[in-house]
Parts: C-alpha cells; structure tokens; sequence
C-alpha cells in the first residue's frame, strides 16, 4: 500500500490562495499588535526628552556646591572632587558624555563706579567674577592675552577677560583696571577696596553650549533691574556682566564677593531616559540628592556645607504625572481597534470553518477523532501563521526600535495565539455539533446575560468614581467599557435585526415584485438557506467598528473644538492686537486691519486704567475703564465666553447726562462719576453688570464698560485705541506683517511694543506638546485602523455568502432574471444588515458618549484645564455610519460586478449541494 499524503502540504498546495490571505491577515494584525505599544512608548520617549530639555541643561543636571575648603591646590581639589561625584553619581544616573561642568562663583557683584562705562539708567554697571574650568579652550581670544597666572602670586588687580559683546556695551578699554563700588542689589555688604584689570576680550565659539548654561551672562551683557524699595524708588535698568579669570586668581574671587562657592554640574543624559521607567528615576535621583548617594558625597568631599540638588527630580514627577493622565485617553482608540481586529480574526475562522465543513464532517465519518482532526488543522495553521507572525514581529521591532520589548511581545503572541487557534477551535465545535439533552437557546441567554451584567458593572464603577485618579496609569473601566457597550448592542441587534428585516420582507412581499421580497427574507435569515440563523460576528464586527471609530474621532473633534475655544478664552477673541506700553493704534492700522481676508466682526477698544470711581460719600475706588462700540464687542465677549451681555443695555440715550455703564459685579448700581488723571471726568450710570470682559485679559481691579458712541466726548480725552480685536479666520502672517509694518517691531523681552495674539497660533501652540501630538496621531492611527477592519469585515461577510447566493442568482437567471434586476436583489439582501450595523453602532457610540464621556477629562489632550468631558457631537457619528454604509454598498456593487461575469453553467453543476 501506498503511503499518506502529509496532510499540511497536501492542504496548502490543494488551498494556497486561502493560505496566502491568511498568512498575509496575520502579518498584518502581528504587526499592528507589536508595532503599536513600541509607538506608544517612542511617542512618549520622545515626548519625555523633549520635555525634559524644555527645562534646560541647568535642571537637567544635578548641581553641587559647596564652601572652600582650607589649604590645598584650589583648582586640583577642585578636579578631585569632580572625579569623586562622577564616581558616586555615575553608577546610579545616567551622565551626558560631554562631562562635568566645575568651577568657583564669587557670591556676590561689585559695581564698577567708573565714569567711563556706560550706563543705561544712571546706574553703575556690575561685574562677578568667576573661573570655570575648560572656559580657556571654547573661547578665543579677539584681544589681549589670558591672565597671567605668575601676577597672581605678586599681589595687584585681579586679572580677568571679558566677552567682546560685554566690553563693547559696557564700553571698557583693553587694560582698564577698575576700582569696585558696593553691590547694586546689597550696598550694605561687606566692602573690601578690591580692582580688576581688564587684559583681553574673548568671543564664545559656541554661544548655545550647554557649558555655559550657568554663566549666560559671561557670554553677552544681561541687562538687570535694581529693587524697588518704594513707589518713589522704581525699579533702574543697569548692565551685569560676568568676567572670567584663571585658575590662579581661584583664591582672590572671594574677597570681590561675600564669599565664594565651588559648584559642581554633572549634566544627565536625559535622551536615554525611558518613560516606562520614570518611578524608578525618579528613587535614583532621590537616593543622589537626599539619600545613601549624598552622604557619601558630603562625609567623603571633606568640604564644609556640601549641598545637592536638582530641578530634574520635579521635572520628571510633573512628566509623570503628565503621561499618566493622558495613558488612559490614548489606550481607548488602540483598545477599540484591537476589538475590532479580535473580531475580525473570529469571522475569517468562522469562514473557513464553513467552507470546509462538509469535508471536516466526512473525516468525522470516516473515523477521524475531535482530537485529531484539531492537531492537524492545527499544524495546518501553523505552517502559515507562525512564519507570517514572526515576520510581522520582526518588523515591528526593526521598524520601530525601542527599549521596552515585553508589551510587544505578549501583544504579538496574543494575536499569533488567536489567528493559530481561532480555525481549529470553530472547526471542532461545528464537528462536535450540539449536545444531547442540551439546549442552546438557554446557554446563549445566559451568555448574553453575563455580557450585559458586566457592561452595565463597569459603566456604573466609571460614571460613579470616574477615570482613575492620577498616577494611577491606564483605567482598565474605562478602556473595556466602550468595548462591552458595543458588544452589548452588538448582542441586542442580533435579537432584534431578523424581526426586524422580516417586518420589511412582509411589507415588500405585499408590494408588486418578488426581487425586494426574496433579498429581504434572505436578509432575515442571514443570507442562508431557509434554516440558516444570522451571524452575531459580522454584525459585532460592523458594529465594534461603527462605534470605536465614532468615540475617537468624537475625541479628536473635541480636542479641536475645545482648543479653539481656550485660544479664543486666552485672547479674548479671534485676533487682538495691543499696542505698546503709553502708546496707542493709529487709525490706519484699524482700518487696514479690518478689511483683511477672513475678519468678519473688526473693533477698536479704548482702555484705561487707574481711572478714579466717585461713590460718594467721599468714597472712591480704581477701575479700569473700556470704550467699545457695544453690538460687536457684545458678539466678541459671546464667541470669547467672557462677560457676556445684552448690548441694548447700552444702546438707551444717556438719561440726565449720564453715560449708561455695565460695571463688574464688585461695584454697586446707582449713578457715580469717572474722573481721569488729567481731571477730566464724566458722569455714569450702572445699568447692568458684567464681570471678566475680553479686551482686560488678565488684569484685576472693578471694570466699567462704556458705548463709544455716547462716550465720546470721553474718549477724545483717551490718547486713541489701545487694542484692536476681532472676530473670524484672521491669517496670522499678514495681521503680524501689518501691525510689523504700520506699528514698528513687536515687544521681545524688556523692550517695549505691540502684542498680536490670534487664535490660530494659540491653537498651534495647544498642540504643539509632543506628548499630546504622540496621543492625537494614535487616536487617528486607531480610527484609520478601525476603518479598514469594518472593510475587510464586510468583504468577509459578502465572502461568507458569496457562494450560496452566486448559486442562488444563476437559478433565478434561468427563470428569467434580469442582471439589473440580480444587482438589486444583492442590494436588498446585504444593505439592511449593513445599514442595521451602522444605526446599532452610531446608538452605541451615542450611550458611550452620553454614559462616558462626562468621567473623561480631556485637558491632557487640549494642552489646557477644560470644564466639559467628552460632549456628544453628531459629525463624527454620523461621518462614521455613512461611512460604513458606503463601504457595504460599494463592495456589494464590486461582487454584483464579478458575480455577473460568471457563466450560469459554472454555477449551476451537478451535484452542487449550494
């Protein structure tokens, strides 16, 4: 006798078109679910790092410093020390390979009371001194010569260089030995005659090297304010630079100051920092500033007051706290699109399994066991799955590198597990058939009963506690909730679609045609033959689809819409322009401003403040007055949602001479009197109130609103428009080209200017946290993936049938159908199930978001604090279940259009049990 045949390759070459999609759906959903937790940890990577940077190289290292020490070679100490905290410190944290930055700060400045420097505001200029060690070789010198180290010995002016952009603003000669004065911020310090020579100039190779983060100001001229002590003793701008010596002149730096300080600044390489382990972090960096790690640092430097710090410690703990309040918002979307690939594996098996059950029920009756059958569909499906998976993981850990590789792995095996036993598993239940004495009507009752308890469960913990608290990760509720919703309506439309459907196919069989009422009735029995009962995994599919893709992207839409809204809150509008401090806005900018493209409300508002309010009495009060035409600054405070008021109040005719006022809630009504600082002074009325007005964003202190129309005798004294704001779609380039062009340069820093502010660069500014884009894209990722598995589940679901109802045209061909009329009847049998999906889950998405979406906090994802949780908006849903009815009816048209090329013969064969 003949040996066997192998069965695994028997099969795939008698079957290699099913076993190529299978391999190549595998691939496909192994890389997803591998690729998609090593993006999640290089999007928060990333946006850790550049987070962490954000904060600057001085808190992202940890900073020593400490006393001098007495005796000894002050620079060699100064080296030993270094070497000491690089070995303590090292082991624990990360360090950056560019090394320790050390040095000696005198602590405090002297002036320099020298006539010939200059002076911004009649104050003398200041000078620290400082060595910092490797200043020498990332500089080089533009004049002059180093300081000579053998002058050090013989007594006289400390030698020190200076920044070329410091000696050329201060005005200091090559060579200028200059005699201190008493610090600027101290004058009552200790003060020893001390001078310095000025012996070279020198530029920074690099002026943005991290070296220099704790000396910016020995690499240009800082420009300082002295305290204000009084109001008749304002604030005086004065110049502060700091000058370099060598490391011989170390112990002359602390009698220019109050003392000196050695300083250590070990910088950490906070790109290898890993947001998976930020706990973990964040003991290493305690155990360095107040734990073992420090006492070995102070009992073993044998330096008096050692301290330790660092600002990374907090830096990390806000990231912390940051990342995981927003982990629970970015694993909904990927949750809903694991569902629906989940789902979507189960129908592929459970098509399969009903292409071949009539051979798998003839190895049944040839004498082949339950168990033997699944270990050979089981190394069937292993000779395709298991190099597919591995393929797919491969990539995902090529693609997208990361540390972090145990999410990955138990995500990609899940899914290898699911796609390598989901086949075998239904083929032996359908060989297994049901049990005697069992009944499955009451088995599934009791299985759909145990769905809708826990879904109704965990809606009620989330509504009741709501998302968990913070630092407390990813809310497993909050993730399954969504999830068991739609699998709950899934379940309810399954009970509900054949009665459903058959009401329809009753209507249309009482109608002219049978094409209407044979696609119906075909629907209502699940596109079988007339025992067939309906599938729940396709109409689970469609519906885990419809809904998981209308929750996220009803969070992208928030996030839009909330952002917009803050930015407009921020400005007080669409667009504010404020001119510079004692200026104001010349009418030619108000005029060109309001004819630019997209303006569609454009208004000038006077503002003056420090305005005296007459109560009477002899009682008075300061306010801040706002002139404004009120019928668009009423529309303009409506969009903003701040101080909302009927501008017919300020339309009635001033009674008795008075000007009809809205006034912040802080001031009673009644009829009072605005006095100016110049004496000119106007008579009011209160006729309503209105607190937090948009043109004083920020500013406290009552407020008066007044019409420009009636006040404008009034506003005549005002020295004309402190602020222009609009409404509409302003493009931010040309308002801040017109207001650079007709009011002179923006405000930057200490120097004065025009402000412009539009809600399109606030809205880009919202998002542009790493974090939060990390989490958008992986919410539109999600919807995107979602999207192509309702697709493929509706392919699968035409596939599913495509035989049978082939078979079931090609007879009905033969009575005289028509091929329109062919189209039709496939029309009427797969478009009510598709439409019934799309409707279920657009209910579904609707009682996530009604029942959810007010425990879920989007502020993470907005970038700023939000009142509302996540609001039910009818675009997303609705974008969502058209979508899915358009992919149905065009699949349907694709399978009509290649059913129709089939010749009836090829249909119609004898023996063909279809």
């Amino acid at each position: 006798m003949s040996a066997p045949a192998p069965w695994v390759r028997t099969r795939l070459r008698t079957a290699p078109l099913a076993a190529l999609l299978t391999a190549a759906l595998t691939l496909a959903l192994v890389f997803l679910a591998a690729g998609l937790p090593r993006a999640l940890d290089r999007g928060a990577d990333d946006a850790l790092h550049a987070f962490l940077r954000s904060y600057g190289p001085v808190a992202d290292s940890v900073v020593v410093t400490s006393g001098i020490p007495v005796g000894g070679d002050p620079s060699q100490r100064l080296d030993d020390t270094t070497d000491r905290l690089t070995g303590l410190i090292g082991p624990v944290l990360p360090l950056d390979p560019s090394g320790p930055v050390s040095g000696r700060l005198a602590t405090g400045a002297r002036s320099l009371p020298d006539p010939r420097l200059d002076r911004p505001e009649a104050v003398a200029p200041e000078f620290a001194l400082a060595y910092q060690r490797g200043a020498r070789e990332r500089v080089h010198l533009t004049a002059g010569q180093w300081p000579d180290g053998a002058a050090a010995t013989a007594g006289g002016p400390v030698q020190v260089v200076l920044s070329a952009a410091a000696a050329e603003t201060v005005k200091v000669p090559l060579g200028a030995v200059l005699d201190s004065g008493p610090s600027v911020v101290s004058p009552k310090a200790r003060l020893v005659r001390q001078q310095v020579q000025v012996v070279g100039f020198y530029a920074v190779d690099d002026p943005s090297d991290p070296f220099w983060a704790d000396l910016g100001c020995a690499t240009k001229t800082c420009q300082n304010m002295t305290p204000s002590r009084s109001p008749a003793d304002p604030p005086m701008a004065y110049w502060y630079a700091v000058a370099l010596t060598g490391s011989e002149w170390m112990a002359q730096l602390p009698v220019w100051g109050d003392g000196a300080e050695d300083y250590w600044r070990l910088p950490v390489r906070v790109d290898t920092l890993r947001a998976d382990r930020l706990r973990q972090t964040s003991f290493d960096l305690a155990r360095v500033t107040s734990g073992p790690v420090s006492v070995q640092v102070v009992t073993g430097s044998k330096r008096p007051d050692v301290r330790i710090s660092s600002g990374l410690r907090s830096a990390i703990d806000t990231a912390r706290q940051r990342q995981s309040a927003i982990e629970s918002l970015t694993a909904v979307g990927p949750a809903g699109a694991a569902g629906v690939s989940a789902v979507v594996l189960c129908l592929a098996a459970a098509l399969a399994a009903e292409r071949r059950t009539s051979e798998l029920l003839l190895l049944r009756a040839r004498g082949a066991g339950t168990g033997g059958v699944f270990r050979r569909l089981l190394g069937e499906g292993a000779a395709t799955v298991l190099p597919a998976a591995g393929l797919g993981v491969l990539l995902a850990f090529v693609l997208l590198p990361t540390a972090r590789w145990l999410p990955a792995a138990v995500a990609a095996g899940a899914v290898t597990l699911l796609a390598l036993l989901a086949f075998p598993v239904r083929a032996v239940l359908l060989l297994r058939g049901p049990r005697a004495g069992a009944r499955p009507g009451r088995r599934r009752v009791v299985g759909e009963l145990a769905v809708l308890a826990a879904t109704a469960a965990a809606v009620m913990q989330v509504v009741r506690r709501g998302v968990a608290p913070l630092g407390e990760g990813v809310d497993p509720l909050l993730v399954a909730a969504p999830l068991l919703l739609s699998l709950t309506g899934a379940l309810l439309l399954a009970r509900l679609q054949p009665a459903l459907i058959g009401l329809l196919a009753r209507r249309a069989g009482r109608r002219p045609g049978a094409v209407g009422f044979l696609g119906l009735a075909r629907a209502a029995r699940g596109g079988g033959g007339p025992r067939s009962r309906p599938s729940v995994l396709p109409l689970l599919a469609l519906v885990l689809a419809v809904a998981c893709g209308a929750v996220g992207a009803t969070v992208l839409e928030s996030v839009a819409t909330d952002r917009a809204e803050v930015a407009r809150y921020t400005i007080g509008g669409d667009a504010s322009v404020s001119a510079g401090l004692n200026t104001a806005l010349p009418a030619a900018f108000v005029t060109e401003a309001g004819r630019l493209p997209g303006v569609t409300d454009s208004l000038p508002v006077w503002i003056a403040d420090d305005v005296v309010l007459s109560l009477g009495g002899g009682a008075s009060v300061r306010v801040n007055v706002v002139v404004a035409d009120p019928v668009p600054y009423a529309r303009l405070a409506g969009a903003a949602g701040r101080g909302r008021f009927d501008p017919a109040l300020l339309a009635a005719s001033p009674g008795g001479g008075r000007l009809p006022a809205l006034v912040s809630s802080d001031i009673p009504a009644g009829e009072f009197n605005l006095r100016l600082q110049g004496g000119d002074a106007a008579d009011i009325r209160v006729v309503g109130f209105a607190d937090n007005t948009p043109a004083l964003i920020g500013s406290v202190g009552p407020t008066v609103l007044l019409p420009s129309g009636p006040a404008a005798d009034f506003v005549s004294r005002f020295a004309g428009p402190a602020k222009w704001m609009a409404l509409g779609h302003p493009d931010d380039a040309q308002l801040r080209s017109l207001a650079e062009r007709l009011l002179g340069p923006p405000a930057a820093g200490l120097r004065p200017g025009h402000v412009v502010r539009t809600a399109a660069s606030e809205v880009a500014a919202l998002g542009n946290d790493p974090l939060q884009a990390s989490a958008v894209r992986m919410f539109w990722v999600s919807v995107g993936a979602t999207a192509l598995f309702a697709l493929l589940s509706v392919l699968l679901t035409l596939l599913r049938a495509g035989p049978e109802r082939a078979a079931v045209l090609a007879r009905l061909r033969t009575m005289g159908l028509r091929p329109r009329q062919g189209l039709a009847l496939i029309l009427a049998e797969v478009l009510p199930q598709s439409l019934v999906a799309a409707l279920g889950g657009a209910l579904t998405a609707v009682c996530c978001l009604l029942l959810l979406g007010p425990a879920v906090d989007l502020s993470p994802l907005v970038g700023s604090g939000v009142s509302a949780g996540l609001r039910l908006i009818a675009g997303p849903i609705v974008q969502q279940a058209v979508g899915l009815a358009v992919l149905a009816a065009l699949a349907v048209l694709a399978e009509a259009a290649v059913t129709a090329r089939r010749q009836i013969t090829t249909e119609l064969r004898a023996g063909d049990a279809r």
